[in-house]
């Protein structure tokens, strides 16, 4: 038997991928203000959040696209 596709849903792709940002800017500037510079943090925060986003996006709709 066929395993069943799983359903791609756009709106929780993008609430996946604007939350995992957040998260990771949001830690960035927790850092940031930890060593001095707010600014670098959030920036740092971004550099890395947007990527995890997409992973974490990949991850979860994975099957979506087979």
């Amino acid at each position: 038997m066929a395993a069943s596709r799983q359903d791609f849903q756009p709106a929780g792709a993008g609430a996946l991928l604007v939350s995992a940002t957040v998260l990771g800017i949001g830690v960035g500037a927790l850092v940031g203000w930890a060593v001095g510079s707010v600014g670098y943090g959030v920036l740092g925060g971004a550099a890395l959040g947007v990527p995890a986003g997409v992973a974490a996006v990949y991850q979860r709709y994975r099957g979506a696209f087979r």
